[in-house]
């Protein structure tokens, strides 16, 4: 242990603060300039500019845990730094706070060493990003980790789908695995163990490998892709469709719902209540009339000038042991079982396949045309027999219109770069394929992945639902955690999170924000009243004396995987803002019970940020790269700072980052929440320290998705950050010829929708935006996006005012750009903001239809009465 000495010194006052220490002794304090007077230990008061001395004893200084802090709370501002970290040769220099910290013995001004920071010129992240170009796709593509992820095929409300892939390591195609959403097909013959059917087409396994794969059109959940070997290329189509009859709306049944659930991961059924479903899930799982079936097309083409050789191998079982081993029947090209069912149907030029391997000479262009039919279950053979039969041209025709069908029921959005348009419509059907119930009507499951719903995580999903339109299908889904709710109003379904109820409310006040649908609040208002009782009871649990300063009336509980049971802010806020929504969405039918809401929600966020601000105070300051300090921001009220500073020690490194729990699930929740603005020092400061520590590229780290800077970022007009965090995020987590997402950098959960949904909801905040009664357009769009000759659109998308529909043409070369916007419900918004970006950043000179704001690029069209056209000149 040891004595240090330091310098405080405050630019202006009034300052009335005291000091206090952990993990060591204040001993002594006084004022060495300026007019004040210290009174206690660390009292400290001065009309003006003030600079102290203080001796810190038995202090703690070196690396590691519970290093001594010093704390200053009261005017003008309170905070905390670690002791060890005051150093002159880098003073903590916070100029939010007018504060300077640094050794006693360095003798300079405030005033001198603001200067000499300056003058050495430090540049921060936040500095760095608005000096570069705008990020843009193919930037980002060029340093980012390039993941490949298997794709998942199916119908959509149907839990019996495919996924499908290869083995890098192997070099070629391919594997089919049937699921049942998480849970992977099991059969009698295999002892009821998982399994998976491989398959191989070309030589095999050697030095290289060249293998690409695509959606048709881009966006259909029909699989291309192209296994290059020397002479011959090997192109594949893969898609779901039925064992009976080719795909169409009215066609697919989908699985019920309580089926469903239980073979999703994570979920909270009991025995007792999986005991009773056991007759249901036979009959969902073992005994349907018609299959899913994954189809499989290989066409081998001799690219060279001589004959060449191509190999196929047909279906083989995989990852389990069968208790007899499969056959192949060479009349038939059957892969089969011992029992007589049938696995797989083989099919070369047409006619069954005569081999398990084979080897076909092809001539100079020549095609040889290999497909396998791999039924979800093994089919008996007479419905085997009607299956190898298959039209393979009808029903890819069927299934190429079934999902354009889909498409064209929802809005849609045009943006001029392929690589985000393509996203959008792909986002949307990958969504819809993990999204199980029975047809037309009912509960639906927002599935994630291979789990089951989280009202925290299906909300991106049912929100990006209700912004293209699908109202329907949105109302399903949310229907889902009320067919769940217990009776004391709690919504829990996965894991033991325990946040669920608040994000659940929150999505239903956002669907009712879309539709003003009053006979469905009406349905549901007992649900609402429930939820909202339970969150106030446990906020009620929590108004203990003991806890002021410490999370007074905060909820207490687990929000994600980590058994962290605290009084988290990410909790908090969601719960907060999910009763403000009900408060909302009763304010027509019962107004008495919304009056009532809407306080205890007042009061809520009240307290929120009181326990915000006095955390804050606590977590010590750290450098942000620019030469100045900011506090850093714990993701409870239990510690202080940052978990990933171990101010008070601790295990907390999970899910590969040390910063999970601060940045996946901490305080930046409290912007999109509605307890703190955008704009706030409070929100800055662990906007600033979350950047500095806790991105790379602006890009949350191991699961990026959680983290909730890029509201922020839009929020506050940092369009250069913003699309840093866009791009750099999706092209690192998103498999770039599929568009499917994995959960982590590091993998889990494969087509992870959640993820998906976040960065289409990315995609609409950046397009339009709802702020109040104004609604704003293209708030942070990528410059390029209007050069010459492009044009962005939107054809009725939803948003809070009711459809919209706008259109912004570049007509650079007559130096002007055009839109022309409609949203002409009841409810359209007082005022439009059109945010018109020149890709050179050129000032517009003239604007007709609106009033130019030059300064933040923006046109005002006010009052807007529904209809508007804009043309800015350049």
């Amino acid at each position: 242990m040891k004595t240090k000495c330091i310098a405080l010194e405050w630019q202006s006052g009034p300052v009335q603060a005291e000091l206090t220490v952990v993990h060591g002794q204040l001993q002594s304090v006084r004022i060495v300039q300026g007019k004040g007077r210290v009174s206690g230990k660390g009292r400290i008061q001065a009309k003006g500019p003030v600079r102290l001395e203080c001796r810190i004893a038995d202090a703690q200084l070196k690396a590691g845990a519970f290093a001594t802090r010093l704390t200053v709370t009261g005017k003008p501002h309170a905070f905390t730094c670690f002791v060890r970290d005051i150093n002159r040769d880098h003073p903590i220099y916070i100029p939010a706070y007018g504060v300077m910290i640094t050794e006693a013995a360095d003798r300079r001004s405030y005033t001198e060493i603001e200067a000499e920071i300056r003058e050495l010129g430090f540049v921060g992240k936040s500095q760095q990003i608005e000096l570069e170009p705008e990020e843009t796709y193919e930037n980002a593509c060029r340093g980012n980790r390039d993941l490949m992820c298997p794709t998942w095929l199916g119908l959509g409300r149907d839990m019996r789908f495919f996924e499908v892939g290869y083995d890098p390591k192997l070099g070629y195609w391919g594997y089919v695995q049937p699921r049942y959403h998480s849970t992977l097909q099991n059969i009698p013959e295999s002892g009821d163990k998982p399994y998976s059917i491989g398959f191989v087409v070309g030589p095999g396994n050697s030095c290289r490998y060249d293998i690409t794969r695509r959606l048709e059109d881009g966006v259909l959940p029909i699989l291309r892709s192209t296994q290059r070997e020397e002479n011959v290329h090997y192109h594949l189509t893969v898609f779901c469709t039925l064992e009976n009859r080719p795909l169409s709306a009215n066609a697919v049944r989908g699985s019920e719902w309580t089926a469903c659930y239980p073979n999703t991961g994570g979920n909270m059924l009991t025995p007792e209540e999986r005991e009773k479903l056991k007759d249901l899930l036979r009959a969902e799982m073992r005994a349907r009339d018609e299959e899913t079936v994954c189809v499989i097309r290989i066409a081998a083409v001799n690219t060279e000038r001589t004959p060449q050789y191509a190999w196929f191998k047909g279906g083989s079982f995989y990852g389990a042991r069968l208790l007899k081993p499969a056959g192949y029947q060479s009349a038939n090209g059957y892969g089969i079982l011992e029992s007589g069912r049938v696995f797989a149907i083989h099919r070369l030029n047409g006619a069954p396949m005569p081999e398990e391997e084979m080897a076909v000479l092809l001539q100079p262009g020549e095609t040889a045309i290999f497909e396998i039919l791999i039924p979800h279950q093994p089919l008996p053979r007479a419905r085997a027999a009607k299956l190898s039969k298959l039209d393979f041209d009808a029903h890819l025709n069927a299934c190429r219109k079934f999902w354009r069908a889909k498409l064209s029921a929802a809005a849609s959005i045009h943006v001029p770069e392929r690589a985000i348009n393509e996203r959008i419509q792909a986002g949307l059907l990958h969504c819809d394929i993990t999204t199980l119930g029975k047809e037309p009507d009912g509960a639906a499951l927002a599935t994630i992945g291979w789990y089951s719903p989280i009202g925290s995580e299906s909300a991106p999903i049912i929100q990006f639902f209700d912004s293209m339109g699908w109202h329907h299908l949105a109302e399903r889904a949310l229907q889902f955690f009320f067919n769940r709710q217990r009776e004391d109003g709690f919504i829990q379904n996965f894991n033991g999170y325990q946040l669920e109820t608040g994000p659940a409310l929150w999505t239903m006040g956002e669907h009712f924000r879309y539709t003003r649908d009053i006979a469905w609040v009406k349905r549901i208002r007992p649900n609402l009243l429930k939820a909202c009782e339970y969150l106030l009871a446990w906020r009620e649990r929590n108004k203990k004396p003991e806890l002021r300063g410490k999370g007074y009336g905060l909820l207490d509980g687990k929000v994600a995987d980590p058994q962290d049971f605290f009084h988290s802010f990410m909790l908090n806020g969601l719960s907060y803002v999910g009763i403000q929504r009900v408060a909302e969405m009763l304010a027509n039918i019962d107004p008495q019970a919304s009056r009532r809401l809407a306080r205890e929600a007042r009061e809520f966020k009240q307290d929120i940020r009181a326990a915000f601000y006095e955390a804050l105070a606590r977590s010590p300051v750290v450098p942000i790269g620019d030469g100045t300090w900011v506090s850093s921001a714990p993701p409870w009220t239990e510690y202080p700072g940052a978990l990933a500073l171990y101010a008070e020690g601790g295990k907390w490194f999970t899910h590969g980052t040390f910063s999970g729990r601060d940045s996946l699930i901490g305080s930046l929740y409290l912007v999109i929440s509605e307890v703190l603005d955008a704009n706030e020092l409070g929100t800055e400061f662990p906007l600033k320290s979350h950047q500095a520590l806790m991105t790379v590229r602006n890009a949350g780290l191991s699961q990026p998705y959680y983290c909730r800077h890029d509201y922020i970022h839009l929020k506050r007009g940092e369009v250069k950050a913003f699309l840093k965090t866009y791009y750099n995020q999706f092209t690192a987590l998103q498999d770039r010829g599929t568009y499917t997402f994995w959960e982590h950098y590091l993998g889990a959960s494969q087509h992870k929708t959640h993820e998906e949904a976040w960065f289409l909801m990315q995609t609409r905040w950046m397009l339009w935006l709802e702020d109040g009664k104004d609604l704003r357009l293209l708030s942070a769009i990528p410059r390029a996006w209007l050069a010459d000759g492009q044009a962005i659109r939107l054809n009725r998308v939803a948003s809070y005012f009711g459809p919209l529909t706008f259109a912004v043409e570049s007509q650079l070369n007559r130096n002007r750009i055009s839109a022309h916007v409609e949203c002409d419900g009841n409810r359209k918004p007082k005022t439009v903001l059109i945010r018109v970006p020149h890709p050179e950043g050129r000032k517009a000179i003239k604007v007709e239809g609106g009033v130019y704001d030059a300064k933040h690029e923006t046109v005002r069209i006010t009052p807007f009465k529904g209809k508007a056209d804009v043309v800015i000149y350049f």
